[in-house]
């Protein structure tokens, strides 16, 4: 979870971020373009394993999106390591230990990230694809390593500086649920294509939080 940032973007960091609006409803082709773009980066990545890391409590309404992306992509049986679901939830408090953990169970690993974060009004219901790390907790002034490659996020709420907490607190469910079904979705198109090369043979050893 963290800010979205409102200042102006450089051009050199625009060109890595693509993005669309869950709305009610979404152009098919709008999800269809951010899947693609997701698709060509793994394809391109084929000498990784790749790793989806869903960072988020199930505690906290508005910081649950990480954990349902990673349960909803569990039930999808999609062909990656999926780390972080409502049941066995990735958060500050074992992030440091999980990432440890996974780099001791995987090779040289691509880590897709996914998480919530706060911006403006105006901002909520988007779903931004960066092709960098990001900074868990950020929003909530949490002292977090930048995690992974690439990521997904999705503004939530917009964020009340005196009391981020709260923001999440007043986070719609309904809101949250939508992203997660949305950014699933999109990654479950991305990974159904025959060119992407699996490399997820190797056991799946489970991670003791």
């Amino acid at each position: 979870m963290w800010p979205f940032p409102k200042n102006q973007q450089s051009e050199a960091k625009e060109q890595r971020e693509y993005y669309l609006h869950a709305k009610d409803y979404i152009d098919e082709n709008e999800i269809d373009v951010l899947a693609s773009k997701i698709r060509w980066t793994l394809q391109h990545s084929f000498e990784k394993e790749i790793i989806f890391l869903c960072i988020g409590s199930d505690r906290s309404t508005g910081d649950s999106l990480g954990p349902l992306v990673g349960t909803m992509l569990k039930e999808k049986q999609i062909p990656y390591h999926v780390y972080g679901t409502l049941e066995e939830p990735i958060h500050a408090l074992n992030l440091e230990k999980v990432l440890k953990q996974i780099h001791k169970l995987h090779r040289d690993p691509l880590i897709f990230g996914i998480d919530a974060c706060l911006g403006n009004e105006q901002q909520i219901g988007y779903v931004f694809f960066k092709e960098e790390p990001f900074i868990p907790g950020n929003a909530l002034n949490k002292m977090l390593p930048p995690v992974g490659d690439l990521h997904l996020a999705a503004v939530v709420n917009d964020l009340n500086p005196l009391s981020p907490i709260q923001s999440l607190i007043d986070t719609r469910l309904y809101i949250v649920i939508n992203l997660a079904k949305t950014i699933t979705n999109i990654i479950t198109r991305a990974v159904a294509d025959d060119k992407i090369i699996i490399k997820d043979e190797c056991s799946s050893e489970g991670l003791s939080l």
